[in-house]
């Protein structure tokens, strides 16, 4: 006997999707060991660090967490001891393995990209304690005199613009960062910066750099994308003054690079012999070795927003998540193509997640690229005579993308009988810069377009029933899911997680990273208020005619409650069905067990009312 989409019993709970993948932030070798960066989702959300030799460096309450650029990202590094930023107070902190940690910095300031080279340790800064607000490279000594003496930290380059990525260069003489001005986003447009101990600064132009490293004593990788990709590029030194122009390195239609979000992301790093070991994105990663313009693929577990994340000798410490496997931590001899799990990464079931297939339709502004996960459970029989429901996935960013990974929080949809439809949309990376700016200028509406374009599609395909697809999105893809629902006509419920209601109330809320971002993606303040006004689905709440359920994290600094509880007083006030759950201590996106079990509970319930 069949049995009926959306009720298949399933062994994915909500409390065993919350224990089942741990974050990965970051990853070394640290003498014979291995040390990465683990969440701890019971300890809500607290970030350890973690060895290979089985101790937890990091003990309880401590916490490596970076708040700067509010996303933060490179919060730990090691060379035997951890250096890392606590998230209670954001100063930098020394921990020798079974010791109390003691702080290197003084109070006041976030710090986040660290990066520990040649014994030295240098650090992105942020102190919005003064104004305006000032962001640094920074050198921190590593002996702790800085700790009560800011003046013995040294300022390498300090404004009010961003920066990103220091690199110091093997004889200890320069350091080399990403700049990007205030009103940009690095992925728009960022310079690289080379400094000669307390010298002059040289600014080498560039389309929108990531990632300078040195691949020797006068030469420098970065990636670039005056091409529309981000392609590595090596460039020749005589000092601080590039000799000649930048050579691409091996170039292909995929990026090394993404949305410059959090610090701590590396997409290649050189290794000891020249050969290079790279990330490639086009819709999935690839990780490739590059020898020369040569470049080999490497046959690895991991697909999905990969990061390289340490290299020794011909091995390399790969972190990120996979279309068959969780996410986790993979050693890997570039020689041998031996793969070393060492947190992690475990392969799925095919019988309960098979492998998402990318799927493109053709939408209003060129095609639109989403990753199917249909209905998967080896203990049940799909009904023959009904087609099963869905849910859109959109997500956050907008700036950002999803590459078709298997989870454990989408088999908690397909293995009951709910297939997922994870969509890459206009404005999402992974698929050049052409395809990122088509966002730009219209937020709201070309987002929108192509989730319904590739809703409808996954129906006319047969695959979805067409009066059972709901969509679901957090913070700016709960700007599209409301922004869905004003629309009409497709989805039959919408799920926003701390979702963008009202634009002018965001950017007059932005952090100083995103104080602009809004302008980009919909126009330049005044001249365009009508539109902000006119979009935002806080305007519009009198279209929606189908049940909405709104989650929202009490503490989050970047889309404040205010904006999910403005939307729910309008449903209320014209009597459409919603539910509105806002969760004490959450910020931006839920870290604690007790959080992520309640709202995939209260989604899971959500769906099986109003889909039927």
């Amino acid at each position: 006997m069949s049995t009926p989409y959306g009720s298949w019993p399933s062994p994915f709970s909500a409390a065993a999707v919350a224990q089942s993948a741990p974050r990965i932030e970051g990853a070394r070798f640290v003498g014979e060991e291995i040390w990465w960066g683990e969440s701890v989702p019971a300890e809500r959300g607290r970030m350890t660090v973690r060895s290979s030799a089985g101790r937890e460096i990091l003990p309880a309450p401590w916490s490596a967490r970076s708040r700067v650029h509010e996303y933060g990202g490179g919060a730990w590094t090691a060379d035997g001891d951890l250096y890392f930023v606590e998230a209670s107070d954001q100063r930098v902190y020394r921990c020798a393995p079974g010791a109390t940690p003691t702080p290197l910095t003084p109070p006041g300031a976030a710090h986040g990209g660290l990066q520990l080279q040649h014994g030295r340790l240098l650090a992105v800064r942020e102190d919005l304690t003064i104004t305006p607000h000032r962001r640094a490279i920074v050198e921190i000594p590593v002996d702790g005199s800085a700790a009560d003496d800011p003046s013995r930290v040294r300022v390498v380059s300090e404004g009010t613009g961003f920066v990103a990525h220091p690199a110091l260069s093997p004889d200890g003489g320069r350091i080399a960062w990403v700049h990007w001005e205030e009103g940009r986003m690095p992925w728009d447009s960022a310079q690289l910066r080379v400094r000669a101990g307390d010298g002059e600064v040289t600014e080498i132009p560039t389309r929108a750099a990531l990632q300078p490293e040195w691949a020797g004593v006068d030469e420098l990788l970065y990636a670039d994308d005056p091409g529309g990709r981000w392609t590595l590029h090596r460039l020749r030194l005589d000092g601080i003054v590039p000799r000649g122009d930048a050579r691409p390195v091996a170039p292909a239609d995929a990026d090394t690079g993404y949305g410059l979000w959090v610090l701590g992301n590396r997409w290649y790093r050189p290794l000891d012999d020249g050969r290079i070991v790279a990330v490639r994105t086009n819709g999935r990663d690839e990780v490739v070795v590059i020898d020369g313009d040569v470049a080999t693929r490497l046959d690895v577990p991991c697909d999905g927003h990969v990061s390289v994340d340490d290299t020794r000798g011909s091995r390399v410490l790969l972190s990120g998540s996979g279309s068959s496997t969780a996410q986790g931590l993979w050693c890997v001899d570039v020689d041998t193509r031996a793969v070393v799990p060492i947190a992690g990464g475990g392969a799925v079931d095919a019988g309960w997640m098979p492998r998402a297939t990318p799927m493109t339709v053709d939408g209003e502004h060129g095609p639109v690229h989403a990753f199917v996960y249909p209905p998967a459970n080896p203990d049940v029989d799909a009904p023959e005579d009904r087609r099963p429901p869905y849910v859109v996935f959109v997500h956050g960013g907008p700036t950002a993308h999803v590459t078709g990974a298997a989870s454990a929080a989408i088999a908690f949809y397909t293995s009951r009988g709910i297939g997922v439809l994870d969509v890459n949309y206009g404005g999402s990376t992974g698929y050049g810069r052409a395809y990122r700016e088509r966002l730009l200028g219209g937020w709201g509406v070309v987002d929108v377009d192509d989730v319904i374009a590739a809703a409808r599609g996954l129906a006319d395909a047969g695959l979805a029933d067409p009066e059972r697809i709901a969509i679901r999105g957090s913070s700016a893809g709960g700007w599209t899911v409301l922004s869905a629902l004003v629309r009409g006509g497709v989805f039959a419920a919408g799920i926003s997680r701390y979702g963008v209601t009202d634009l002018r109330g965001l950017v007059a809320h932005s952090p100083d990273f995103e104080a602009h971002y809004i302008e980009g993606l919909v126009g330049p303040l005044p001249a365009s208020d009508s539109l902000y006004v006119s979009r935002s689905p806080l305007t519009n709440a009198h279209r929606i005619d189908v049940p909405v359920l709104l989650l929202q994290g009490a503490d989050d600094p970047v889309v404040p409650p205010s904006q999910s509880e403005a939307i729910r007083d309008a449903l209320a006030a014209h009597g459409v069905d919603h539910e509105y759950v806002v969760y004490p201590g959450e910020g931006h996106g839920f870290r604690s067990e007790d959080a992520i079990v309640d709202a995939l509970e209260r989604e899971l319930a959500f769906l099986s009312r109003v889909l039927a």
